[in-house]
């Protein structure tokens, strides 16, 4: 997941207890016969997360993580494909009754972030990123998605003869930025047999144990712009001897900023725009040729993304002419929105309303972005949130997603994998009856 990850303010407050959600919707066998083997398996779940999160991976590199997945899923019997997009894993279990298909989904990646929460199992990897030593950290939480999909392989293989369908395992490379879950596609993830339903969550600085979800968009479509202002070199104590692309390049992101605030429908749909590097010049009393920029572009509607991305580049070529500069300006075509299907996310409200330990929030529009929704392109799916911030702390006040303080408590844990199981076994149970 990428930056900027706050939540934007709840719809609604907490819907109900967790006495409540667990009187929601019955208790199935199958839900029975899950909640008897999570106490065998929160422990290894609990160990594999301490594992993973002390050595983080980056995109594309998760070979350790990898092959810790796929020989767990190996040793569980199930038919297992890897690699699949470079450095992913595919797991299919076949159920021993007949039925739809379901997928499942955690990312494996870490991030370029140097960990300064003190823990035992704290990460003190360091790897070479965009010529630089830097730190590695699991700073977005892919550790625990990681282990809790490991645990809810481990519970569901213990019930395979009584599981309606077949369950495949999504567990993908790359999801920060660099196409992980289009790769994963691409190999064919998603053939021999292709889901029905495809479902995935993300640990998130709410309550430990707490569920956030909504019907529709979730999280924005993200993709970047660069734009390169050329000026015309000279020495630092004489600026009117040439054009300064630094002080048009202020301009330009100053200009920018009325795009979101003074040019687009807010009440429509948000949308968010930032510049995030300023790279020129390389001494103090020399004013340089040119100047680059480069920042991010979040939306929720295309037809609203090409219109942004026309004014992003009519403000800077403007900008830049009046000067005496020129701009050009990319802007690519950025990734999909994050969309929960309605009738899905419907049909499946009762099975997350059970298991949140901590009650079901819905939540308006996150402006982070995600690569999930590349798996449901052509099929229904849900993305949610688990919450992980401690009982103790302020979820408003903790350090978020890609912070080298992020923090999740593993309370969480068994959330989660209660949550993956009985979305899974729920839904292969509904359209079996169908």
């Amino acid at each position: 997941m990428r930056p900027s990850l706050r939540f934007a303010a709840a719809a609604a407050a907490l819907l109900c207890s967790a006495r409540a959600n667990a009187q929601s919707a019955p208790t199935s066998e199958l839900s029975k016969l899950i909640e008897s083997k999570l106490s065998a398996v929160m422990p290894k779940v609990v160990a594999w997360r301490r594992d993973i999160h002390e050595h983080p991976e980056l995109s594309f590199e998760e070979q350790r993580t990898s092959k810790l997945v796929a020989d767990h899923l190996r040793q569980l019997g199930l038919e297992v494909q890897a690699p699949v997009g470079k450095t992913g894993v595919v797991g299919i279990l076949r159920g021993g009754k007949p039925g739809p298909v379901v997928a499942l989904r955690a990312d494996m990646d870490g991030l370029p972030v140097t960990e300064l929460v003190d823990l035992p199992f704290k990460s003190k990897a360091r790897t070479q990123w965009q010529g630089q030593e830097v730190g590695v950290m699991h700073a977005c939480g892919h550790d625990n998605h990681v282990a809790i999909l490991m645990g809810a392989a481990e519970v569901l293989a213990g019930m395979k003869a009584q599981i309606p369908g077949t369950i495949k395992f999504l567990f993908q490379p790359a999801e920060e930025g660099l196409g992980g879950a289009q790769a994963m596609v691409d190999d064919g993830a998603l053939k021999g047999p292709v889901p029905n339903a495809v479902f995935g969550l993300h640990v998130w600085p709410n309550t430990v144990g707490s569920i956030a979800v909504r019907q529709g968009p979730i999280m924005a479509a993200a993709g970047n712009f660069k734009i390169i202002v050329k000026g015309r070199q000279t020495h630092g104590s004489q600026p009117w001897s040439g054009v300064d692309p630094i002080v048009v390049a202020s301009q330009v992101v100053m200009g920018l900023q009325t795009i979101a605030s003074r040019q687009v429908n807010v009440a429509y749909l948000p949308s968010v725009l930032t510049v995030g590097q300023i790279t020129g010049g390389n001494r103090s009393n020399i004013i340089p040729d040119s100047v680059v920029m480069v920042g991010t572009l979040r939306t929720f509607d295309d037809a609203m993304r090409a219109d942004i991305a026309m004014r992003i580049k009519r403000t800077a070529e403007d900008i830049a002419h009046s000067a005496g500069a020129t701009a050009i300006v990319e802007v690519d075509q950025g990734g999909l929105v994050t969309k929960n299907d309605t009738s899905l996310t419907d049909r499946m409200m009762p099975t997350l309303k059970r298991v949140a330990a901590n009650g079901v929030q819905f939540i308006n529009p996150v402006m982070g972005s995600e690569d999930f929704p590349v798996f449901t392109k052509d099929i229904p799916g849900i993305f949610f949130f688990l919450g992980v911030t401690p009982k103790d702390k302020d979820p408003n006040t903790v350090a978020v997603n890609h912070s080298p303080l992020f923090f999740a408590d593993e309370g969480a844990l068994v959330t989660g994998v209660r949550a993956m199981t009985n979305l899974a076994t729920d839904y292969l149970s509904q359209g079996a009856k169908k």
